[in-house]
């Protein structure tokens, strides 16, 4: 492996390779649990991606929406706080919402599905 690994060790609660052994092996490490930094967890994407597609009645969410859904999550995090132990934001970060609702709302506008404008 690379020197300077990325490791998403995504199970939860018990990640396929354990927490404290990844970390000493790579430069990023995400788990799903709460009690590490960097935890990725669908809460992050799901409650704004309903909300967009519900505003404006969207007919299916796509891929496209999926991946604005991601860029207004990666977008959270400013560069002057980007670490390694940072590299996306808290399932409790009040921007992450309406955030991600606004982008896949635009997107389903942009990309034909919404039914509402």
């Amino acid at each position: 492996m690379a020197p300077d690994r990325i490791v998403f060790a995504m199970a939860n609660p018990d990640a396929e390779i354990k927490p404290e052994l990844a970390r000493s092996r790579c430069r990023i490490f995400a788990t799903g649990r709460s009690d590490y930094p960097n935890q990725i967890n669908n809460a992050l994407a799901f409650p704004g991606i309903f909300r967009g597609a519900l505003d404006v009645q969207a007919r299916e969410i796509n891929d496209v929406m999926k991946m604005a859904a991601a860029r207004a999550i990666a977008g959270i995090i400013q560069s002057d706080t980007l670490t390694e132990d940072c590299i996306i934001p808290s399932v409790f970060d009040k921007q992450v919402v309406p955030r991600v609702a606004a982008a896949v709302a635009q997107t389903a506008r942009e990309t034909g599905v919404a039914r509402k404008t």
